[in-house]
């Protein structure tokens, strides 16, 4: 790469720095629903039309903002996780820093999963998200079977963050999930894991 390719690299890295942190501070400020991307921009100090090079809409930039931390999250959680014995209980403590980090403002980390699921197929910010759902996935399927994956623990895991998911997307207030039943729901989970687990092993035929 050339001396100007590298400087105009780094010009757009910085760009990038600039706006991602200066949507993250008015989200945090304001909240998702009463900041607009020309606010990102007077606070980033770039042009609007520069914001949406890197995010072409608001939705987009809150994942942009989020994305590494759900990542750090769910990594924590996963870290975490390695500690505690039983199954159940150890995707409990893989999920809670999720639901902790969620927590610090709700109804945007409603707006986050609604936009991760359901978001537009070619955002590279959503395409990130998701990856950032598998790598919590495979870890909940690594807790269930020892580390050693397979098809029925990625299914489990699924479900798992399909339990979850649906508590993130109803926040209770502003600052609160309701995750009563969820220890429950993770309970049969990894029951019902188990139980088609051992019928596999007991019948080698058994896919």
């Amino acid at each position: 790469m050339s001396n100007d390719a590298g400087r105009r690299e780094r010009g757009k890295q910085l760009k990038r720095e600039r706006i991602t942190a200066a949507a993250r501070d008015l989200f945090d400020e304001f909240g998702y629903a009463q900041v607009t991307t020309q606010q990102v921009a007077n606070r980033a100090d770039v042009a609007v039309g520069t914001v949406f090079r890197y995010a072409a809409t608001k939705a987009e930039l809150l994942l942009m903002v989020r994305n590494e931390e759900v990542r750090h999250a769910v990594r924590r959680g996963l870290e975490a996780a390695r500690t505690v014995p039983d199954a159940a209980e150890a995707v409990n403590a893989a999920l809670s820093p999720l639901f902790e980090t969620a927590a610090q403002r709700a109804s945007d980390a409603a707006v986050y999963q609604r936009e991760l699921m359901f978001g537009d197929a070619d955002d590279p910010h959503r395409a990130d998200g998701l990856s950032v759902v598998a790598e919590l996935e495979d870890g909940i399927a690594g807790i269930l079977t020892g580390g050693r994956v397979n098809a029925a623990a990625r299914s489990a895991a699924r479900a798992v963050f399909a339990c979850a998911h649906i508590v993130l997307v109803h926040p209770r207030g502003e600052e609160s999930f309701d995750t009563t039943d969820l220890p429950r729901q993770i309970a049969q989970i990894v029951a019902g894991y188990r139980a088609g687990a051992g019928e596999i092993a007991a019948d080698p035929t058994a896919e």
